[in-house]
C-alpha cells in the first residue's frame, strides 16, 4: 500500500493561478470561467510580466500555473513561460485541453516548463467528448503523446462529477500507456458553467456524495500510484472532530483573472468578492465586505464557501448538526 499523506498548507511558498485569458475553444459542461465576473480580455505581454513580477517578489519560493480559458490560444504563452522562470518561480506549469496551439511545444524546451498539464474528463471518448466537447478526446490523446514524446513532464487533471466517477478507475491503464507522471483529481465546483444550469450531463446533481467518493477516490489513487504516478485529490470530507483550516488564512495562494480581479478562495470566482486586485499592474486591496472577512467566520459544516454556494454536499443528522464537515477545497491528499 502507498504512502497517503496530507499536504499541509504554508504560507513558506505562493502559488499563482493565472488565467491570462478567458476564451477558449471548447464549451466545457463544468466551465468555471464567468466572463461577466473575470472578464474577455487577453492580456498583453507586458501586463502577464508585469503580474507575475509582483507575485515573484512576494516570497522567496513561488509557483504559477497559467491558465485559460486555453492559454495556448495566447500567442505570447511561451514568453510568459520563460519570464517567469527567468524572474525565479520555483515551478511553471501550463493546463492545457490538449489542442495546443500557435506551435506551443515547438516555441519552449522541456527544461524551461516543469509541467504540462493536460484535461481528461472520460477513459472513454463518449463520456469525455459529452463533457468538453466532440473530438477533444482524441486531441487531448495526442497532445499528450506529443508531450510526453518531445520530453516534457506530462501530468493529467481528471475532474470528478456524478458523470464520469463511474470511469475513474477505468484511467489506471490508460495513465501507465500514456507515460503519465502525476493524476490530479479534481471535485467539481458549483460555479460558471454549473451554477447556471437545473441540471448536468443528465444527472439530477453534478456532485458525488460523501460515501461514494470515499468509497471510490483513495481506493483509485493508491491503485494508480502502485504505477509509479504521483497521485493527488481534494480531501473534501472531514470527521466532525476534525480541525477544519482555511486556505485563505493559512496559505498564500492567488487566482489572477483578465479583468485584474485576484482572488484567495475559487468558490468565490463567480461573485465581486475578491479580497485584491490589479490597478495600474499595482496589487490592492478591495474594500469591505469580501472574501476575507469571511474567511474568519467559523462553522459547525467546515468551510463558509462551501455552505454559501454549494451546500448539495452537506448533510445533516436529526438534530441539525452536520454528519461531517467540509475540508477547504485546496486541501489535498496525495499518494
Amino acid at each position: 500500500m502507498k504512502e497517503k499523506k496530507t499536504v499541509s498548507f504554508s504560507k513558506n511558498s505562493t502559488n499563482i493561478f493565472f488565467h491570462i485569458l478567458t476564451k477558449c475553444n471548447l464549451n466545457c459542461l463544468h466551465c468555471y470561467i464567468n466572463k461577466e465576473q473575470h472578464g474577455k480580455t487577453t492580456l498583453s505581454i507586458e501586463t502577464i510580466k508585469a503580474w507575475l513580477d509582483a507575485f515573484a517578489a512576494k516570497n522567496k519560493i513561488a509557483n504559477v500555473v497559467f491558465l485559460g480559458g486555453e492559454p495556448t490560444l495566447h500567442p505570447d504563452l511561451p514568453s510568459a513561460v520563460k519570464h517567469a522562470k527567468k524572474i525565479g518561480y520555483k515551478s511553471v506549469t501550463v493546463d492545457t485541453n490538449g489542442y495546443l496551439f500557435n506551435g506551443f511545444l515547438s516555441k519552449i524546451a522541456p527544461d524551461e516548463i516543469d509541467f504540462i498539464s493536460f484535461s481528461l474528463d472520460g477513459s472513454t471518448k463518449p463520456t469525455n467528448d459529452m463533457l468538453r466537447g466532440k473530438g477533444s478526446y482524441d486531441q487531448c490523446i495526442s497532445g499528450i503523446k506529443e508531450s510526453v514524446s518531445k520530453g516534457f513532464n506530462t501530468s493529467l487533471i481528471y475532474t470528478v462529477s456524478s458523470a464520469n466517477i463511474d470511469e475513474l478507475a477505468m484511467m489506471e491503464p490508460l495513465l501507465s500507456e500514456l507515460k503519465i507522471g502525476r493524476f490530479f483529481i479534481q471535485v467539481i465546483g458549483i460555479r460558471g458553467n454549473i451554477a447556471k444550469s437545473v441540471s448536468f450531463a443528465g444527472k439530477e446533481k453534478p456532485q458525488v456524495l460523501r460515501q461514494r467518493w470515499l468509497d471510490n477516490i483513495p481506493i483509485i489513487a493508491e491503485k494508480i500510484a502502485s504505477h509509479g504516478i504521483i497521485v493527488t485529490y481534494p480531501k473534501v470530507f472531514l470527521d466532525p472532530e476534525d480541525k477544519f483550516e482555511c486556505a485563505g488564512l493559512v496559505a498564500d495562494n492567488y487566482f489572477i483573472f483578465p479583468n485584474g480581479r485576484v482572488y484567495r478562495c475559487p468558490l468565490c470566482e463567480d461573485y465581486p468578492l475578491h479580497s485584491i486586485e490589479f490597478k495600474d499592474k499595482e496589487l490592492v486591496k478591495t474594500d469591505k465586505i469580501n472574501e476575507a472577512d469571511l474567511f474568519k467566520l467559523s462553522i459547525p459544516e467546515g468551510c463558509v464557501m462551501n455552505k454559501l454556494i454549494q451546500s448539495g454536499n452537506l448533510s445533516y443528522k436529526e438534530d441539525e448538526s452536520p454528519e461531517y464537515k467540509i475540508a477547504c477545497c485546496l486541501l489535498k491528499e496525495e499518494v
